[in-house]
């Protein structure tokens, strides 16, 4: 059977736009990391019950800042605030990797940025989900690059 002259270029047109198509839909499939996922908490506030309270500031890559007052029966700050849903993230080789806080990512292999970890200003040598929780001790999570 043979091509008319019409048939061939037709043939040539329908193959590259189905291939502008495909590519198109590859390059759509990744994740936008950019899009900003809201707060969960805007303002200052008490989260929690529990015999044990805690101060927690949590400060996002321009310095905005919000402090919570936690009070729980956890014995680590990463388990209260895992417990509160304020932080999310991965357990890799050295402990719980926080890549979420109150609604706010850092990513280091996203961005380069991550979640550091301060006790009454100082920053802290261990991690999140080891910190035995201090009565009335200062804790923060900061974004920082």
């Amino acid at each position: 059977m043979k091509m008319t002259r019409i048939q061939k270029p037709l043939s040539l047109i329908l193959c590259l736009v189905l291939v502008a198509a495909m590519a198109l839909c590859a390059t759509g499939c990744g994740k936008s990391h950019d899009t900003p996922r809201p707060l969960l908490y805007a303002e200052d506030c008490a989260l929690g019950q529990g015999a044990t309270q805690f101060e927690l500031t949590v400060a996002d890559a321009e310095g905005s800042e919000v402090v919570f007052d936690i009070s729980t029966d956890q014995t680590t700050v990463g388990a209260a605030l895992q417990e509160l849903e304020l932080i999310e993230g991965e357990e890799g080789d050295y402990g719980l990797y926080v890549k979420s806080v109150n609604g706010i990512i850092a990513d280091y292999d996203l961005n380069g940025t991550y979640w550091a970890f301060y006790i009454n200003g100082e920053y802290a040598m261990s991690g999140v989900d080891v910190t035995e929780i201090e009565e009335g001790a200062a804790y923060a999570l900061r974004v920082e690059k």
